[in-house]
């Protein structure tokens, strides 16, 4: 397993949702386990966006609260102009190659998570998603369910 995982939206929603189904419980739990086994476990600040703007949206306070506590409680990884430079990399490649990962007016939170991943400059980093489909064409991702926790 690897020692430093990024978290995407889907592991995020999942942690702070506080309706508590099983899938919610589980992914909490598995989190619990990484950070008690010593694994680095990084919020990246595109996810906080995408998970932070649907809960303002939709006026879910208690899932706003929940998020600001995961967010205190790992290490929090902001954008950088590195990164966003990857990320207009990968977005332009993707459309070359004929296989985009968003439509072409979206900002396309995928290639920017991509590109965090890939210039934290860590080489064991993994991504935790609900959906690798797109992630994986540009770094390492896993389902999170499929990431043991020691």
């Amino acid at each position: 397993m690897s020692h430093v995982i990024l978290l995407d939206t889907g592991p995020i929603d999942l942690v702070t949702n506080p309706k508590h189904s099983p899938q919610s419980v589980a992914c909490a739990q598995w989190l619990q386990a990484l950070v008690a086994h010593g694994s680095r476990v990084i919020m990246p600040e595109i996810a906080d966006y995408e998970v932070r703007r649907e809960l303002l949206r939709a006026r879910k306070e208690k899932g706003l609260a929940r998020l600001d506590a995961l967010a205190s409680l790992l290490e929090y990884l902001p954008i950088t102009t590195a990164a966003m430079r990857q990320a207009a990399m990968f977005w332009a490649q993707a459309r070359q190659q004929g296989q985009p990962t968003a439509d072409d007016k979206a900002l396309d939170g995928d290639v920017i998570l991509a590109a965090q991943a890939l210039t934290l400059g860590v080489a064991d980093v993994v991504i935790a998603t609900t959906n690798f489909g797109h992630l994986s064409r540009f770094a390492s991702a896993a389902l999170w369910t499929e990431l043991a926790t020691d």
